[in-house]
């Protein structure tokens, strides 16, 4: 049920993040780098739940994870530099947040349940 979340989730903040990056002229290095990210992160959940086993799963997911945390640094970049308001930086960590705390319980349940 969880991943089924996890990828409605993951699949609506890329698509955010690439419809507020295509009204973003003269900054294709820093969009570009965002939208890499952003996108990742559901293409590795996606992935990982087509996993040939637990450890591949934990592997695709914690590259997810990476991701989350590269695109909230580039967030982060967008906002400081007043490229991003508040409001729109608020939402799309809030939104990365979210994801993020799927993502580590799955990998710790997943994890545990190697050691079974």
């Amino acid at each position: 049920m969880a991943d089924n979340i996890l990828i409605d989730l993951s699949i609506e903040f890329a698509v955010n993040i690439v419809n507020w990056c295509d009204g973003i002229k003269g900054k294709s290095v820093l969009t570009n780098q965002l939208i890499r990210s952003g996108t990742s992160i559901g293409a590795n959940i996606h992935e990982g739940n087509y996993a040939n086993s637990r450890a591949d799963f934990v592997a695709k997911f914690q590259i997810a994870l990476k991701e989350c945390f590269e695109t909230e640094y580039w967030l982060e970049i967008f906002y400081r530099t007043n490229i991003m308001t508040k409001e729109t930086y608020d939402t799309f960590k809030n939104d990365s947040g979210k994801i993020r705390k799927i993502l580590i319980s799955s990998i710790n349940t997943a994890k545990a349940n190697m050691n079974k």
